[in-house]
């Protein structure tokens, strides 16, 4: 990627999925999408973590460019067969950040009251703790309150084929409700080196993110994934009919 459009830090960051019959997330995502599944099952993803972001070119700024995000997503094939991240919402806590995503990438952001703590646990063991408060723009009183004990790293042979299909993602689909782009669907990506994965254990976990897309409340326990964190390049977001892949693959 040697222009991105945008640099990131993921930092704190906390992967939580859940399976889902396909049917259920499929009637949420828009037309040319097609949900991607694994062992048969569609997954949803509940990821908090704290934020940095910046334009190349632009100092970083203490207060603007952090702040705590939560995305509730999904994994969808496209029309041409590209694979991608779906969000089916973002919650995060700075409102120019929100309104950048949501008419810069066409993300359905909202603003959110949030924080993300870090402490440590009786057993000396390190804990972080994320809160979510929706304030704009849906409606419903939707929130999040999650607490995770961190463990060891994960040795190369402890992560299978699933570990992988859900953590590492490099791209992410947008679409554009406006009625002059109607219909269109967008790929963006995403270029950071593979993540140094830790186990983690829920400690206290009490969300209604998830239930607040339009899906059923999630059954059984999350499968947890964390990471200190890792610098990310995104790349504009491109037409899939015109994306570098389209283009190579043409």
């Amino acid at each position: 990627m040697p222009r991105p459009w945008m640099l990131h830090r993921w930092d704190h960051i906390t992967f939580l999925h859940w399976r889902y019959e396909p049917d259920e997330v499929q009637r949420l995502l828009p037309p040319g999408l097609t949900i991607e599944t694994f062992d048969g099952s569609a997954w949803v993803g509940l990821v908090p973590f704290l934020m940095e972001v910046r334009a190349p070119g632009v100092p970083r700024l203490p207060w603007l460019s952090v702040f705590p995000e939560t995305n509730v997503r999904t994994y969808a094939t496209g029309p041409d067969g590209e694979t991608g991240v779906w969000f089916l919402t973002l919650d995060a806590a700075r409102l120019p950040g929100v309104l950048t995503g949501r008419w810069g990438y066409e993300l359905p952001y909202m603003w959110s009251r949030m924080r993300v703590r870090h402490g440590v646990d009786d057993g000396g063991r390190a804990t972080v703790h994320y809160t979510c408060s929706r304030r704009w723009p849906e409606p419903w009183p939707a929130t999040s309150d999650v607490a995770i004990r961190i463990g060891s790293f994960f040795g190369p042979d402890e992560l299978g084929d699933l570990d992988h299909w859900l953590t590492a993602r490099w791209s992410l689909f947008s679409d554009h409700p406006s009625r002059r782009r109607r219909g269109r669907l967008d790929l963006a990506r995403a270029e950071h080196p593979p993540w140094q994965l830790r186990k983690a254990e829920v400690v206290h976990l009490d969300d209604r993110l998830v239930t607040a897309t339009g899906l059923p409340a999630p059954v059984g326990e999350p499968l947890v994934h964390h990471s200190v964190g890792t610098q990310v390049r995104i790349s504009r977001p491109y037409h899939l009919a015109t994306s570098p892949m389209a283009e190579r693959r043409a």
